[in-house]
Formats: C-alpha cells, structure tokens, sequence
C-alpha cells in the first residue's frame, strides 16, 4: 500500500534469528500506522495474560504513513506492549530524529520476542539485522550508550534508542532514551526493554516509501508552513515552549502542587518559563523537519549547576518534578531532569513517586524520605529507585503496588496504575473524564481536552463536555495512527489530515469515515484490556479528587455523580454497553 512497505519484522532476541512477514492492506486500512496497526498486531501475537516483564511480552516499534515525509508533525516514532506498569494496553510516543531513519529501515513496524541470554544491541537496516554484544555497556547512563553504540555501528545517518539502569532493573515506569534527551516515556516501555536484555537499538537504511501523490504532500506542506510557520502560536512555542503552560495553569489553579494536596504552586515564579530564560541560555531546538522548535536546548549559567545543559525542562517534567515535589528553582528542576534522563527514568511517574514517597514518609509508612523542595534528596531517591535499593525497590513498582504495599492507598493517585499528567481535573472537570477512561492509564494526550477548558472554549455542562470530549480524543487517535506531533493538531485539523491520508495512502476519507476509523483504534485498545482483565472500576479516578478541594477558596472538586454519568454518555457514544464493554 502507499505509505507503507507492507513488511513486519520479527526479532527473536532467544535464538539471535529474525524473520519477516507481510502486513496486509486491509490490516492497514483499518488502523493506518502507529496505534492503530500495533493495537492490531497486539492483538494477534501476544497471549492473553502474560507477564509485562516476562519472554512472552512483545515490544513493538512502529511508524506511520508521515514518518518520513516532509511534514513538520511527522518526525514521530510508537513503541507498545503490555505495560508492566498499568497491566494493560501501552503506548509511548517519542520524537526527534529517529522515526524517518526507522521507517527506512524498510519496515513498518519491528517486533522484538523473547529474551536474550546476554545484553545485547540489535541493529536493524534495510540490509539485514545484526547482533552484538552489549554486557560492557550494561549498566550505563542512556547519553552514554546511545554514543558507545552509534560509534561502534559507524553508519552516517543512524539513529538508536537506548535504556539506562532504570529499564535494566525493570523499574515500571522507565523509559526508552533517543537523541538524548527525547524520550519514550510513558508506561514503562524500558522496562520491557530491560526485560528482554535489549540496551539498544539503531537504525540505518535509504528504502524510501512510495506515496500516492507526492506533489500533492509537497503542496500541502508548502500551504501549511507559509500558513503557520509565523504565527503567534508558533511564536510562542519557539521561544518559550511547553514551559509557557507553567503561568497558565497555576493561574487557573489547575497546576497539582504537594502530591496533588494543592492547585497552585506557592512560588511557581521561581519555576516559570520567564525565569528559565533568566537562569538559563535557551535556545530553540527542533525535530527533524519541523518549524516550532519547541524544544529547548538550555545551559545553566550559575550556581552549583553551571554549566549543565539539558533539552528541557518541559512542562510536565516542571510540574512532575517541581509542583508536586515543591522544588521552586527551574535550575534545580533542570538537575533532576537530567537525572532521570541518565537514569532512564519517566520524569511524571518519577517526580509522582517522589512526592508519594515523601508523604509516605509524613505518614511513618517509610523512613528517612526526602522533603519537599530538597533537590539532593529526591536525586538520591531516583538512584536508588533505579538500582532498586532500599525503599527504592517497593516504589520501582510504581505508585499502585507501592500504596498497596503500604496501605495508602487513599493517598495514591493514579488511572490503572499511572500517575496523571499536569492538570488538575478538580479544576479542569473534562480532564476527569480523560484520565479515566485512557486505555494507557492516566493520560493528558489521549483527548488533549485540557486546552479548550483553559482557554474557555469548553462547553459547561457535564453530557456536553462529553461530547465534546468523543470529538478530541477521536482526533488524537487518529493523530497516533499517523503520528503526529499534538502540537500541530490546530494547525493540520480533520481536514489537514484527510489530505495527509490521500497524499500518502492515496485513500479518500471524510471526517465521518476518519472518525470511525479513529473510534475503531481506541474500541482496539479497550479490548486489549479487556482481555488483560479490565474491569468498570478501572475507569475511574482517585478518591481523592472527590473529598480534597482545591482553589483559592477551596471551591473546586471533582462531582461523582456527574462523572458517572459522563462515563455512560462516553460509552454509548462509543456504542459500548453501559458498563464500558464493546462488542467482541
């Protein structure tokens, strides 16, 4: 099919043999590339019940019809598996430079079985798939490996993935490493990948992908660069980036702050984008092929981190690691960040954990726990999460098991075992509905819903923010099909993404057919857990957010009744049962 080569690779990492096998075009059709084609393969390969961390698991790279396409949004990558954090379906998305060299690889998706007797990398190219040993770089920060491998591959425009000691010590929530800084961070995909033996990969090839209309993706792209390159939102995003979001949400009182205990962080200043540009160099760094450059490259130039440079700190690593952690210092932030980069470790789940152990520690459920604010403290608390030592074994099993364990499970916050983004649903009241229902456990991109309520444009009642809610989450499943970057959904839209279809695949479809098929993606996901053992009761959120208000006058809480009736809309809109069951 246009847009794609039609080709799975498989990777025995037991027997050190590969084979391919083709994918079909009606396979393709009815899921695109990226979640839509790995929910399908999922679906197929993997046994129900197996353990996330056990041979059985498979762990999926796939991309879609834009990966290596001249489009700004493309520049994207999936993994999937099992999540060994949540149980159930997961998903992670990751950008940079590696999705265009992956897909011309020639494959569309590689799926890696099994586990290997020794460390390994694997190197995949459109000339065969070669495997070497990898037990020296065992134990090595991800900056690390990822050049000790690149070196030793040797191959002018190759791109690899990597883990850190964390996803080696199969920490639940460790991440997958590209670039250095860009990761794929969610659901413990470097877990699976520790699990298999698997320290990296890279990926090299020059099979290029036919597509059906190639002058009219040129044309397309040529309309939306000159439509939007200047615009003030891009403006925005190349200056400040996702850090911008720090002023919004605690001006709105939707920033979660002392383990979700508060709405607003006290001295959130200290943690702003004004003041990450006082302290620090910045400057714009891009995606392969993209004109916002959100990302930030950024050099301390003072104090006991001078001189330490890092991509980032985004948004949700400044709310992960400085509100709920209460560092107040964007230098500080940018520290711990660059810890758990090394590490390997997902900066939401990460910083959550910190803070959880630090009330457990309130709580006289663990001893000589961190404060809020002590930066050293909480560093020290992510290396011996990493290494599993002490305490830090307990909360390497994320949040759920560590609760669970210590009996504070009324203190715990989490969708299906993840810890939920930087947005606070006791103010913004559709993010309640987002996190509940993600299949990937509590998610911000899975709906993207939390823009419309801070900039006003959500509708008020409960059954109408749901409907409202089925129209993003479906346009974000379908955007994960694709790939693209969320933050280009405003300027490519159902239309933007009907051309990129008929350009690439060279398939017509209206809103109401992408809908379908985007709809069709996350009735995959569900029943994926479904099989996994998803029960009513998952789709719901922490106690917490109904009894603990927040707010300057300590208005804002989540309505229980009002959320369950918004569960029953969602599913029916989906055409599920009322008990969020779809038809097998």
């Amino acid at each position: 099919m246009y847009g794609f080569h039609n080709r799975l690779l498989r990777v025995d990492l037991e027997n050190r043999e590969v084979s391919e096998e083709p994918i079909s075009d009606a396979v393709l059709q009815r899921g695109l590339g990226g979640k839509g084609l790995a929910a399908q393969l999922l679906l197929r390969y993997l046994e129900p019940g197996v353990d996330p961390l056990g041979p059985d698991n498979k762990l999926l790279f796939v991309t879609g019809p834009a990966s290596d396409t001249p489009i700004p949004a493309g520049s994207r990558f999936g993994v999937y598996a099992k999540s060994p954090l949540t149980g159930f379906f997961g998903e992670s998305y990751s950008g940079g430079h590696v999705a265009p060299v992956m897909k011309r690889t020639g494959y569309d998706a590689i799926m890696f079985e099994g586990v290997a007797d020794t460390p390994v990398c694997v190197h995949v190219s459109d000339e065969g798939v070669a495997f070497s040993d990898a037990a020296d770089l065992w134990g090595d920060p991800t900056d690390v490996a990822e050049e000790a491998l690149l070196e030793r591959i040797d191959q002018k425009g190759a791109q690899a993935v990597v883990i850190g000691p964390a996803g080696e010590n199969l920490v639940a929530f460790s991440c997958i490493k590209n670039n250095q800084w860009r990761s794929a961070g969610r659901n413990g995909m470097g877990a699976v990948m520790g699990s298999k033996r698997l320290k990296g990969i890279v990926f090299s090839g020059n099979t290029p992908t036919e597509y059906a209309d190639p002058d009219m993706l040129r044309q397309y792209v040529r309309d939306m660069v000159a439509e939007h390159r200047d615009t003030n939102r891009t403006e925005v995003m190349r200056t400040y980036g996702t850090p911008y979001m720090v002023k919004v949400t605690n001006t709105a009182h939707a920033f979660p702050s002392r383990y979700w205990a508060q709405g607003q962080l006290e001295n959130w200043e200290g943690i702003s984008a004004d003041e990450m540009h006082r302290v620090m160099d910045v400057r714009p760094k891009a995606c392969k092929g993209c004109f916002m450059a959100c990302g930030k490259l950024s050099t301390v130039k003072e104090g006991r981190h001078k001189g330490l440079t890092i991509e980032g700190p985004e948004y949700e690593t400044i709310y992960a690691l400085g509100g709920i952690c209460c560092v107040d210092r964007i230098e500080e932030v940018a520290y711990l960040n660059d810890v758990c980069d090394k590490l390997g470790l997902d900066t939401i789940s990460g910083g959550n954990m910190a803070a959880f152990a630090i009330e457990a520690g309130k709580r006289g459920k663990l001893a000589d726990q961190p404060d809020y604010g002590d930066a050293d403290g909480i560093a020290a608390l992510f290396e011996d999460i990493a290494y599993r030592r002490g305490d830090g074994d307990l909360l390497a099993r994320g949040v759920r098991a560590a609760a669970r364990e210590l009996g504070l499970e009324d203190l715990a916050v989490h969708v299906k075992g993840q810890e939920p983004a930087g947005y606070d649903p006791r103010t913004l009241k559709g993010m309640s509905l987002g996190y509940a229902v993600s299949s990937r456990g509590a998610c911000h991109l899975r709906s993207s819903y939390y823009m419309e309520e801070l900039n006003d444009r959500a509708p008020e009642g409960y059954l109408e923010k749901t409907h409202d809610f089925i129209e993003f989450e479906s346009r974000n499943a379908l955007e994960d099909c694709l790939i693209l970057c969320r933050f280009y959904q405003q300027f490519i839209g159902w239309e933007g993404m009907a051309q990129i279809i008929r350009a690439t695949m060279g398939l017509e479809m209206d809103r109401e057919a992408m809908l379908e098929l985007a709809k069709g993606t996350t009735t995959l996901a569900k029943q994926f857990n479904l099989r996994e053992g998803w029960s009513t009761t998952d789709d719901w959120i922490p106690p917490r957010l109904f009894t603990e208000p927040i707010g300057p006058e300590r208005e804002h809480v989540v309505d229980a009744d009002a959320l369950k009736k918004m569960l029953s809309e969602y599913y029916r809109l989906h055409g599920w049962s009322n008990d969020g069951i779809p038809d097998q």
